[in-house]
This record gives structure tokens, sequence and C-alpha cells, in this order.
């Protein structure tokens, strides 16, 4: 299989999903657009695609302007029953491309929080072994409206729409089930003084964090990006 990864921010890596798709093989293909690296013109390449998160909003087309390719080529992909990704600012952009609101602030979370899975994501293919509540690694401000005909399957108390499906397997996530612990100790060094400018107490209480909700929440993470990969 060969999944079409876009990253959008840098240090947003692939975590659990990258090892989700070394197990099952899979030939990865990186893109950087926000560094000019050009994306593909369709899906006709491509088994599935991976649109990850970044510190921009999924309105920012003066900021980022190849995000209207990237919401076309994305509904290419889930037009054509291909297996699409998309996590936070990709949940967030896949909201978009079918006709979901963003809503700008006002969903701020941050840490490990519990969601929560709907009775729909019971028989979901990629949540339907998880538990109805779980710890799971939230970083944002934003939110969204569920597209027309979307399957909602997850929510917290902050974020009503933590994660959603459309057709068979075109799955948004606004959690990072990506990140595992040894990803959630790289940011918190990476991304420092931006998190210490909204959460200064969050150095101090990482590790009683990470010993609450780590394991928990990493066994969660693996499980939804294999079961994801299975839908390739």
């Amino acid at each position: 299989m060969r999944v079409l990864v876009v990253q959008n921010f840098d240090n947003e890596g692939l975590g659990q999903i990258g090892a989700a798709l070394v197990e099952a093989g899979a030939d990865i293909d990186l893109r950087k657009p926000y560094h000019g690296e050009a994306l593909p013109q369709d899906s006709s390449e491509h088994d599935a695609i991976v649109v990850l998160g970044g510190a921009q909003n999924a309105l920012d087309d003066q900021i980022c302007p190849y995000f209207p390719a990237l919401i076309d080529l994305t509904r290419d992909f889930a037009d054509k029953d291909r297996s699409v990704l998309g996590i936070c600012l990709g949940s967030q952009l896949l909201a978009r491309a079918f006709g979901g609101t963003n809503q700008i602030g006002g969903a701020t979370e941050f840490g490990w929080h519990k969601v929560s899975l709907t009775p729909d994501a019971k028989s979901d293919p990629v949540l339907g072994a998880l538990p109805e509540s779980f710890p799971i690694f939230e970083w944002h401000d934003d939110t969204f409206g569920l597209p027309e005909n979307a399957v909602r399957l997850a929510g917290s108390v902050v974020a009503e729409n933590q994660a959603f499906r459309l057709g068979r397997a075109a799955y948004g996530f606004q959690f990072h089930f990506e990140v595992d612990t040894p990803m959630a100790r790289d940011w918190s060094s990476c991304f420092a003084s931006l998190i210490a400018e909204r959460h200064p107490d969050w150095a101090g209480k990482l590790d009683d964090e990470i010993a609450r909700n780590g394991p928990a929440a990493d066994a969660a993470g693996l499980a939804i990006a294999r079961a994801w990969v299975a839908t390739i």
C-alpha cells in the first residue's frame, strides 16, 4: 500500500500511525506543502491519505494557500473510497471539505482529556473495540460542526465533535491519538516556550500526567492507528 502523508507544521510526526503503517509494510510518501512541496493532483497514485495537525486554523488560506488544493485532494480520496485520516487541523479540513462548519477559538483543550464514544461508535470498524471512554492527548483551540451525513463517533466536555466518519473510511479525529508518551515528551520539549505561554504549569506536572494517563492513552491510540490502517 502507498500512503500519502501531508505534514502541515514542523515537528508534527506520525507517531503511532507511523508505527502501524510500518507494521503493515506501507510505503509512506511524505509531503510538506507548508515548505513549498507539491501535492499530488489527485488520489490515483496512493491508497490512502493522512493529513496531520498544525498551529494554523482550517480557514487560514492566506497563510496556507495550499489549503484549497489539499481540501480538493482529500475530497477526491474520499469520493473514490480511498481511506482518509485527518487529525486535529486535518479533521477540521476534512469537515470543511464536505460542508461542515469551522469554529475558530472557544474550544481549548491541552494535555490528556477524557473522550467518550457515541452509540454509533460501537459498530464502527476503527473505534468499536475501544472502551466507552478513555484519556487521549489534545491540543487545540478550534473545533468544527459535522458535515451532512457524517457519523459522530466521539465527543468531550469541551468539544462535542471529537471524531467522525464519512462514508466507509474517511475519518476525522480532533484528538491526537498518534501522540504516545515519547511523543508527548518530545512535543513538551520542542514546543516548550509556546506551551509555557499558555500552560505555565505544564513542565512541572508532565510526569504525573504521563503516569496517570499515559498507559491507557498509548494503548487506545495504537489500537485506533492499527484499526484505521486496516481500512486501507
